[in-house]
């Protein structure tokens, strides 16, 4: 069965050339101009990834983007023309699992879209996943068979990326795991010197985990050297 991918791009030429790379994979593509049409559509149907540009008409892509996180768990990958660091922390915060600023080339957007949904089926059982693990760590617990975490009582809400950051440092307790190795792992992509992404995604899981900045709990940073959960 073809996934089904949500489109909401003001832009027909853009939404289009994207839409010919995606159903030349197979993919099934529906496109909106406007964000509270595709809010309303998503409603409705049951979508495995959400392409968003952040410049729309009614509403600007991050407020689509934390409404949609709000309720579904699919992967959310934002475009936008503008560059600077401080959109794609917005984005990642609010609940985006990638990004990437226009220009860019369909090739990548598609490679981009197979990584999000490799990770989403592996991680999401409900989405057609793997077999069942978890980890209990201290009060923190995590199964893959339901995707859910809990901390001290409190369900987690986390995005299939946050959720695949912590699994993977929970099957690696008591290692560190180098930020290449961590992004390697759960982006699928090679690691390059300047990317902040790891950092921005542990600072954002801390966030929904309640960590003291200082002395976090669980998720620790060796310096120079990567994080454990110990």
């Amino acid at each position: 069965m073809s996934a089904e991918i949500l489109i909401v791009d003001d832009e027909p030429e853009i939404a289009d050339l994207v839409e010919t790379y995606l159903k030349n994979e197979g993919y099934c593509v529906h496109k909106f101009g406007m964000a509270k049409e595709a809010l309303a559509y998503a409603g409705d149907q049951k979508l495995d990834l959400a392409i968003l540009d952040v410049m729309l008409p009614d509403m600007d892509g991050f407020t689509l983007c934390q409404k949609l996180r709000e309720q579904y768990l699919f992967p959310i990958l934002m475009l936008t023309a503008r560059v600077e660091d401080m959109d794609k922390i917005t984005g990642l915060t609010l609940g985006a699992d990638d990004y990437m600023t226009k220009p860019f080339n369909p090739l990548e957007l598609v490679a981009r879209v197979k990584t999000q949904l490799r990770r989403y089926t592996r991680y999401n059982p409900g989405a057609g996943g793997g077999p069942t693990t978890e980890y209990d760590i201290r009060g923190l617990q995590i199964s893959r068979l339901t995707h859910k975490c809990v901390l001290f009582g409190e369900e987690l809400s986390l995005t299939p990326l946050e959720f695949a950051i912590l699994w993977h440092l929970c099957s690696h307790q008591g290692q560190v795991v180098s930020s290449e190795a961590l992004f390697e792992a759960v982006w699928g992509e090679k690691y390059l010197d300047s990317n902040n992404t790891v950092m921005s995604h542990i600072a954002r899981l801390r966030e929904k985990m309640h960590e003291p900045s200082r002395k976090p709990r669980f998720i620790k940073t060796v310096w120079g050297v990567g994080y454990t959960i110990e």
